[in-house]
C-alpha cells in the first residue's frame, strides 16, 4: 500500500509548539511506517519523519513571516496531484482546497475534516462529497447532508505523556487564547474557585488577549506563551485539572485527551465533541455554566487519576488511530477498485431483485457512456443533478434535473455530461435478467467496444 500523506504547511510536522493537524499527521505517518506501510510525507523541508519525505515549501509560513501562505500552499497542493499516479490512496489532511484537485486523477482521495471553521466552507465539500470518501475525528462534527465513510478518533503517542498520580496545585488553561477556547471563562472559573491559574497556547487573537487576559496577569494569573512537548508534558501532569471552558462545538480536543493522559482531569464545557472524550464524573466534569465549572472544581478529589490515563489507554491511543485508518484505506481501496467504477464515473446499486434493479449513477463532466444497447432488460432514466445531452435511437435530447427518459429494450443509447457539475440520475432497469453482460458496445471512449459489463 503507497500512501501519500498530505498534511499542512503552516506549520513543520510534527509541530515544535502549536500545530494539532500537523501533530495527528506525525503520530498517524509514525505508526503506519512502524506498520511496514510505504508513506511519502509531503510537508515542510524541515519536517522530521521516518517516512519518505516530499517537499516544496521550505517552512511553516506561520513561522516565517516572510513567505506567502497561499504561495505555498498552491505549490505544495499541486505537487501532491502531480505525482498522484505514484500513490493507491492520497490521505488529504489539508482541508478543503486539495478537493478541488481531486477530479483530475483516479487515485482515490480520503480527507480528515478537522473541523469546520466556517459553514461558509460547505459548498467545497459539497461539490466533491460524491468523489471523495470523508472521515469525521468525532461524531458531533459531522456536517448534515455529507456522506463519511467512517469515523476515526485522534490518537496520542502515550510515551510523550507521563503519568502523575499526585498533581500540583493549579489549573491549567492549555489552548489557543481565543474567545472560542474561553480563556476569560477560565481566568473567572480559577479566580472565584480560589486556584491558581497557568495558561499557555498561541495568541491567536491579540484584542482578546489585551482585553481579557493581559489585565488579569499577576502572580495567581500566569501566562506561560506556546510551549513544546517537553513543558507541556510537565505542565498537563502537574495540574490538578485542565480547564476547557469552550464557546463552540469542539470537534475533538487534543489537550483534553493529552491531560487525561497524564492522568488530569477536565472541567468542560458539555460542546462539540466533549461527551464523546470525557467520561463525566469519572475522567472530569462536563458542565454548561461558570457557575458548574467552580463547583466542579470544589469536586475534583471525588476522581481518580488513574481512571483518567486507562480512558486514554482504551480509546485514544496513536495504535487505535493507526487501526482504524487502516480499516479504512482497506475499505476505500475496496470500493475504488470495483466494479462500480468505471473511468467516466462510478454507479452505486440502491435496489436489486429478481425483475428490477435500482442504480444511482454518477457521470463526471466532460464524460460520456459508451454507445449501447441492451437485449433482455429496459430502463427509465430520472436526471437528479447536473445536465446533459442523451442518445436515444436517432433522436437526441438534453436533459436537466427531473427529466425522465425511457430506454426501450434493443434500443441504442448513451448519455453525455455536457455540464461543469457532476451528471447524476437514478436508472430503473426491468426485464428477465439484469447482469452487467447484457450490454452490446457500439462506441466506447476507453477502447471497450465489444467487451461486456457495466456501461
Amino acid at each position: 500500500m503507497r500512501i501519500a500523506m498530505l498534511s499542512p504547511v503552516a506549520w513543520r510536522t510534527p509541530p515544535r509548539d502549536y500545530g494539532p493537524w500537523e501533530q495527528v499527521v506525525s503520530v498517524l505517518t509514525e505508526g503506519l511506517v512502524k506498520r511496514g506501510v510505504d508513506v511519502t510525507l509531503f510537508a515542510t523541508a524541515d519536517s522530521v519523519t521516518t517516512a519518505r519525505l516530499h517537499a516544496v515549501v521550505a517552512r511553516g509560513y506561520e513561522e516565517d513571516s516572510t513567505l506567502e501562505a497561499k504561495v505555498g500552499e498552491c505549490l505544495h497542493i499541486a505537487e501532491v496531484f502531480e505525482h498522484a499516479d505514484e500513490f493507491d490512496l492520497i490521505h488529504n489532511h489539508f482541508d478543503f482546497l486539495p478537493l478541488a484537485w481531486s477530479r483530475l486523477t483516479t487515485t482515490p482521495v480520503v480527507t480528515t475534516i478537522h473541523g469546520f471553521s466556517s459553514a461558509r466552507i460547505l459548498p467545497v465539500y459539497r461539490k466533491y462529497d460524491s468523489g471523495c470518501y470523508y472521515v469525521s475525528i468525532s461524531n458531533a462534527d459531522r456536517a448534515p447532508g455529507l456522506d463519511y465513510v467512517a469515523n476515526a478518533y485522534h490518537g496520542i503517542d502515550l510515551k510523550r505523556f507521563t503519568y502523575r498520580d499526585k498533581p500540583g496545585d493549579y489549573l491549567l488553561f492549555f489552548g489557543r487564547i481565543h474567545p472560542d477556547k474561553g480563556a476569560a471563562e477560565a481566568i473567572e472559573i480559577a479566580r472565584r474557585a480560589g486556584r491558581k491559574l497557568v495558561m499557555a497556547g498561541i495568541i491567536q487573537d491579540q484584542e482578546y488577549y489585551r482585553e481579557k487576559v493581559e489585565p488579569f496577569l499577576d502572580d495567581t494569573v500566569v501566562y506561560l506563551g506556546s510551549v513544546g512537548p517537553p513543558k507541556r508534558d510537565k505542565l498537563l501532569g502537574g495540574a490538578c485539572a485542565l480547564l476547557h471552558p469552550i464557546s463552540f462545538a469542539e470537534p475533538f480536543g487534543l489537550s483534553v485527551v493529552e491531560a487525561m493522559a497524564c492522568g488530569t482531569p477536565v472541567v468542560a464545557f458539555a460542546k462539540g465533541s466533549m461527551p464523546e472524550v470525557v467520561v463525566d464524573g469519572k475522567t472530569g466534569f462536563l458542565v454548561n455554566t461558570v457557575d458548574e465549572a467552580v463547583d466542579a472544581v470544589a469536586r475534583l478529589s471525588e476522581l481518580d487519576r488513574a481512571a483518567c490515563r486507562a480512558h486514554v489507554e482504551a480509546h485514544f491511543t496513536a495504535d487505535r488511530m493507526v487501526d482504524r485508518y487502516m480499516e479504512i484505506y482497506r475499505d476505500v481501496l475496496e470500493r475504488s477498485r470495483r466494479e462500480d467504477q468505471r473511468p467516466w464515473g462510478f454507479y452505486r446499486v440502491l435496489e436489486d431483485s429478481p425483475r428490477h434493479k435500482v442504480k444511482r449513477i454518477q457521470v463526471h463532466p466532460g464524460k460520456r457512456l459508451s454507445l449501447q444497447r441492451h437485449k433482455r432488460r429496459s430502463e427509465h432514466w430520472t436526471v437528479v443533478e447536473g445536465k446533459g445531452l442523451v442518445t436515444r435511437g436517432g433522436e437526441y435530447r438534453s436533459v436537466v434535473p427531473g427529466s425522465s427518459v425511457d430506454i426501450d429494450k434493443g434500443m441504442i443509447h448513451r448519455i453525455e455530461n455536457q455540464g461543469p457539475e457532476p451528471l447524476v440520475f437514478i436508472e430503473v432497469q426491468r426485464g428477465d435478467y439484469l447482469g452487467e453482460d447484457d450490454i452490446e458496445r457500439l462506441e466506447d471512449d476507453f477502447g471497450r467496444v465489444g467487451t461486456s459489463g457495466a456501461c
